[in-house]
């Protein structure tokens, strides 16, 4: 296997700081930003447009405008959020747990990384509030001192997924922001304008980088990483719960929280490899995102996939050695009936084409790596399709099936939220450094 570097050899702290700056603070109107941020930034508002337009008439009609009904009560929107959380992983397992562990390629992909997932955490707390009926009064789910004395079902997963949320996106918002506190300092002193060193300088919270701030930075950083690397096993553990805390076919299973776990994993690292990618020709990042980042990625990828994998072959063993027989009919529903292109597509996009990673040569062919990792995002969709709609269509009562067909509105919503998180990170590649430059230089003066 052939030996990649982790950064450019000619680089330098003052190329690294000065390209990175300039990323950040382009000057000279009206061309001050690229003429592609500004497509990528129009579409997307106009997929967020037209979320806006969804939630407004939900919040009118209610939720009849969905396609959910007995038995199938959870649609798309408890599946959108299943998967939104999961692609919000990726972030934390590259900041926080290879930070513990040391690894030098993870520098340049952390703070990207951060910036997804604060993205897509943004959307994922969206839709277990629209789905309560009444999200106007959400705040029900916490135990706050009430004049009736009620208190949270605390048996609920509503419950169970407004605490994980939570915790997890404030969190999330604390460990990027803190992170960013250097760089924010660079950007405010190399500011030309008054208001963006207004700007930046408010953001920095009057970061100097003396020797006492670098201290208590270092400290505080190496905690907050120690917190939420195992916070994210049991966010995901918690989603996981929601399911087999149920007594709904194919649900019951102490296997759900570690596959959630492992679908988690295979969706942050396919949604950083997404966006990694464009980016990096667009923002002339090759000396710092180098052949090594893609190879590491396409690595974790596939280990990931074989995960997944695993866990898709425990759970058709213990769905025909067990001896429910509301499961394995169906399971049977899931692999040959309605849902079958579903189940196997789930399975060619999220197994079968991650395969192609063993091999270097091909881990380091960007458009193939950018549609596999776009095959699994598509499979992980699907995944939670057929875990969430074929179990609840396939009842313990043969009289109780029914079928499930989303409507506009909820095509519209997921349509919205796609363009909700590419607006939020847009605005974030172009007001803030993509590439945590205070750990590079560290990085740096470390290889010399």
């Amino acid at each position: 296997m052939t030996s990649l570097p982790v950064i450019a050899p000619d680089e330098t702290a003052q190329s690294l700081t000065e390209r990175i700056c300039a990323v950040a603070l382009r000057e000279g109107a009206p061309a001050w930003t690229p003429v592609w941020w500004w497509l990528a930034f129009g579409l997307s508002l106009g997929l967020l447009g037209l979320g806006v337009v969804a939630v407004m008439w939900l919040f009118y009609a209610g939720l009849g405008i969905w396609g959910i009904d007995w038995p199938v009560a959870w649609g798309l929107d408890i599946l959108n959020y299943v998967w939104w959380i999961a692609i919000a992983s990726g972030g934390t397992f590259i900041s926080a747990l290879f930070f513990l562990l040391g690894v030098e390629w993870r520098t340049a992909l952390n703070r990207l990384a951060e910036s997804l997932t604060l993205c897509a955490a943004l959307c994922a707390a969206i839709f277990p509030i629209l789905h309560l009926g009444r999200p106007w009064f959400f705040y029900w789910l916490f135990p706050y001192p009430n004049t009736m004395g009620l208190w949270a079902q605390f048996r609920s997963p509503l419950v169970w997924d407004f605490f994980a949320i939570l915790t997890y996106v404030l969190a999330s918002i604390l460990f990027w922001y803190f992170g960013l506190l250097p760089d924010l300092a660079t950007l405010r002193d190399r500011a030309r304008g008054q208001g963006r060193r207004v700007f930046y300088g408010v953001l920095a919270l009057g970061f100097r980088g003396s020797g006492r701030q670098w201290q208590h930075y270092r400290s505080v950083y190496a905690v907050m990483a120690a917190l939420m690397a195992p916070l994210v096993v049991s966010v995901h553990s918690i989603v996981g719960m929601d399911f087999a805390g149920s007594a709904a076919t194919g649900w019951h299973s102490t296997q759900f929280p570690p596959f959630f776990v492992f679908g988690a994993a295979l969706s942050g690292f396919a949604v950083v490899l997404l966006a990694l990618l464009p980016l990096r020709s667009l923002l002339g990042l090759h000396p710092y995102v180098t052949e090594r980042h893609i190879d590491v990625l396409g690595r974790l990828l596939l280990t990931s996939s074989l995960c997944v994998g695993y866990a898709y072959v425990m759970d058709a063993f213990a769905t025909f050695y067990g001896p429910d027989a509301a499961d394995r009919t169906m399971f049977m529903l899931r692999a040959f009936g309605l849902y079958a292109p579903v189940y196997w597509g789930t399975i060619v996009l999220n197994i079968v084409f991650p395969q192609l990673l063993w091999w270097q040569s091909l881990r380091l062919t960007q458009p193939l790596v950018w549609l596999i990792a776009l095959g699994v995002l598509t499979g992980m969709w699907l995944e939670r399709f057929q875990i969430i709609v074929t179990s609840l269509a396939r009842t313990q009562l043969p009289s109780a099936w029914g079928q499930y067909t989303p409507t506009i509105w909820e095509w519209s919503l997921l349509f919205g939220t796609i363009g909700l998180f590419l607006t939020a990170f847009l605005l974030i590649v172009r007001l803030m450094p993509v590439i945590a430059m205070a750990e590079m230089r560290a990085m740096l003066r470390g290889m010399r």
